[in-house]
């Protein structure tokens, strides 16, 4: 049987932490890489007596996002206990939400390939972190600085068939938790974390397979190498006779393997029921409507537009709307210029090579939006060639000077006069006779021979669309 009968049922589950200076329930910081367990209070600790306070900042982001996720929001909901014990969670519980969640019935739609996907949002609950086991050799050291941190835990339906799927849904999230500002969605530090939820079955079939939980998937491509994998072991072992066992298994990026981590025999029963410690969360209508009002133009809507104003296919503006920052910068740039399509061009060619081997962001460009605007308006003035501009654009990067000082130091200006292009052509000519005889006998590949020696002999500040108008003429005898 072949892979191509078997269907994949993928479901993502992003926790997302939250942006707040404090944590969900105590005063203590979030901030990350603080020394071990220094951003820890009573209640963060566990200690008998403490009584977690919420955080209303944290409940504001969570709002915020699942209006951004289409989400309905609940406007009385309830945290509970969410029993287990770990030695990373001081109290024997996690406080999250479980029957009541904040948002619900949502859905993210995301461009793929020319076609536009939508995955249902089942939930985004409000709950708190645990903090961090660093296993050494025969101990395990505990640091408690991540304990209590705002979490929103994002649970998708099992709506992705693929690994591409899945990885593009977990870029859209996160570019919305970006553009909300709500999360830094840092994937290394652990601000943004995925689970993948991954079952096969036959193709046409309605009956879910078993599923098989990925934990802690920390990048994008390794999101999607990840599901590759466990979609091809699952199938597999379906095709061999072999049964697909519920678990829980992690993702090896050396060996590029899934292993299992535990069982479901093993799995907890965490004994939900409700806090006792603190009241249900009453979500004002006019403080839901002031939240509503405040929400940014968000990634697909920013596509959209883009598409519809500035005339740019629909890839090149789904890849500059990724970033909030990147956006800005294009529609800077655009508007400057007056020639979106060549900033488009610009930015996702040249720009985008050269910020992703420096490894920076657009905000850490040497080039400002205003001298890429400048350039371009240099090419489309006829004062430099796309080639000359090349030139310009690496020497720009370098040194972060404007592009019309470059030009006028190195003497970049194009030639444009009839008369001195006419000069060059002729020159050439009456230097390559032969050519010229073979040309005019049926070998016309040898036009660009000729466009080589007249650039060569302009030192490349010939217009090359005059060289070509020019040329033309003068070979046909």
């Amino acid at each position: 049987m072949s892979s191509s009968d078997w269907e994949a049922v993928i479901g993502l589950e992003i926790h997302a932490q939250l942006l707040t200076q404090s944590k969900m329930f105590s005063p203590d910081s979030t901030e990350f890489g603080s020394g071990d367990n220094s951003n820890t209070h009573p209640v963060s600790l566990g200690l008998p007596g403490a009584l977690p306070v919420l955080n209303k900042k944290a409940v504001e982001y969570s709002i915020k996002t699942g209006l951004a996720l289409n989400c309905k929001i609940r406007q009385n909901s309830i945290f509970a206990r969410k029993n287990y014990f770990y030695p990373d969670l001081p109290k024997g519980y996690q406080i999250s939400q479980y029957d009541q969640p904040l948002c619900e019935e949502g859905w993210v739609e995301y461009f793929l390939e020319g076609e536009t996907k939508r995955v249902r949002i089942e939930r985004a609950h409000m709950e708190e972190d645990a903090g961090k086991s660093l296993h050494r050799g025969e101990y395990t050291l505990i640091n408690l600085n991540r304990a209590g941190v705002p979490l929103l835990e994002i649970v998708s339906g099992p709506d992705m068939r693929s690994a591409q799927e899945a990885a593009e849904y977990a870029r859209t999230v996160r570019s919305i938790l970006l553009y909300l500002g709500v999360c830094d969605g840092n994937l290394e530090e652990g601000s943004m974390r995925c689970d993948c939820n991954v079952s096969v079955r036959k193709k046409g079939a309605d009956r879910l397979g078993t599923k098989v939980e990925l934990k802690n998937i920390n990048s994008f491509r390794f999101i999607e190498k990840a599901i590759e994998y466990e979609i091809q072991r699952q199938i597999d072992c379906l095709e061999s006779g072999e049964s697909i066992f519920q678990e829980t298994r992690l993702y090896d990026s050396v060996k590029n393997k899934t292993f299992p981590m535990r069982s479901k025999e093993e799995a907890h029963d965490y004994r939900y029921f409700p806090d006792p410690d603190l009241l249900s969360v009453v979500v004002e209508t006019a403080w839901l409507e002031e939240i509503k009002s405040s929400l940014p133009e968000l990634p697909l809507a920013k596509a959209q537009r883009f598409v519809r104003e500035y005339q740019i296919p629909e890839y090149d503006s789904s890849v500059l709307t990724q970033d909030k920052a990147l956006a800005n910068y294009f529609e800077q740039v655009a508007e400057a210029c007056g020639n979106p399509k060549a900033a488009s061009n610009w930015i996702m060619v040249e720009l985008l090579r050269e910020l992703n081997e420096a490894k920076k962001t657009v905000v850490e460009s040497p080039i400002p939006s205003a001298h890429l605007a400048e350039l371009i308006g240099l090419i489309d003035k006829k004062t430099i060639s796309g080639k000359m501009a090349k030139t310009v654009f690496a020497e720009m990067w370098k040194t972060g000077r404007a592009p019309g000082e470059i030009v006028k130091e190195q003497a970049l200006v194009q030639i444009t006069d009839d008369s001195a292009i006419e000069n060059l052509v002729n020159q050439v000519i009456a230097a390559n006779l032969e050519q010229v005889e073979a040309y005019r006998a049926g070998k016309t590949k040898l036009f660009g021979f000729f466009v080589g020696q007249i650039m060569k002999a302009s030192k490349g500040q010939a217009s090359p669309e005059m060289v070509n108008k020019i040329l033309t003429e003068k070979l046909k005898g």
